[in-house]
């Protein structure tokens, strides 16, 4: 007796699945480069939870000094907290998108990583200064002013959130991510220069794996871009000039150099 028996009307063949949709499932590798630096990635990663936390006394700064520092990390949890999201909304549309197989990875990557950056600003903020940045209770007129500039602060990462979520099925990933591109060049640069500067043991060890990450991302995206960049429309090329002003304006609050009409924000 056969195994298997095929109907006397022969076999019918499965309907095309309707799109987008993450099926029909194919492992396409069109950029070589893109799937060795997912390779890195695997090796490159870090477990926040190992960094020696203790060394972080929060007994070493007065009150004010320790919610300023928080301020700082507060500033920067706003793309490495809302990294995880936007980098998994990404993941699921090149899965729906049919894009090959180490364009998925990368951004799957990326993911993991700004997990672990948002781990690490979540862990810096809770021992500093408990329940921060917004449920902790302020004390002088510093820590108002903070906790007040940090409610703006994300109320304006609310609107670029809602902004990227009615983008993102409306144009090309590689313009959606030429805005995140200007984010990974300032923060590559910025955390190999804080690497260097900074004389705190655990500030320095945490520099120094988000830099390598982020300058990780960043080849991610130049090559993201190089891939799409031939296809391109003109209206999307003028759109990806607008992107990168965006960038420059999201990041604003971290590089000192906000644009006066936007990020000045109420005390």
């Amino acid at each position: 007796m056969s195994e298997f028996e095929i109907p006397a009307g022969g076999l019918v063949e499965a309907p095309a699945v309707a799109q987008p949709n993450i099926f029909p499932i194919e492992w396409r590798c069109e950029t070589p480069k893109l799937a060795e630096i997912y390779e890195r990635a695997k090796r490159e990663g870090f477990n926040p939870a190992d960094i020696n936390w203790s060394e972080l006394s929060p007994e070493a700064w007065s009150d004010d000094e320790k919610v300023a520092i928080m301020y700082w990390w507060a500033l920067l949890s706003n793309f490495d907290s809302s990294g995880p999201a936007v980098f998994a909304r990404a993941t699921i549309h090149a899965w729906e998108m049919h894009e090959e197989d180490p364009v998925r990875k990368c951004f799957f990557s990326i993911t993991r990583d700004e997990t672990n950056h948002e781990e690490t600003c979540q862990r810096v903020i809770q021992r500093l200064v408990p329940n921060g940045p917004q449920g902790f209770t302020p004390t002088s007129e510093l820590q108002r002013v903070a906790l007040n500039n940090i409610g703006w602060l994300y109320h304006n990462g609310g609107r670029y959130w809602t902004g990227y979520n009615r983008a993102i099925d409306r144009y090309p990933l590689a313009v959606i991510f030429t805005s995140f591109m200007m984010g990974e060049v300032a923060s590559s640069t910025l955390f190999h220069g804080m690497a260097h500067a900074t004389t705190h043991p655990v500030f320095r060890e945490i520099f120094t794996k988000i830099g390598r990450d982020e300058a990780r991302h960043l080849q991610i995206c130049i090559n993201l871009l190089e891939k799409e960049w031939p296809g391109l429309t003109d209206e999307h090329k003028t759109f990806i000039t607008k992107q990168l002003r965006a960038g420059f304006v999201f990041l604003s609050m971290v590089l000192w150099e906000p644009p006066a009409q936007f990020w000045d924000l109420p005390c």
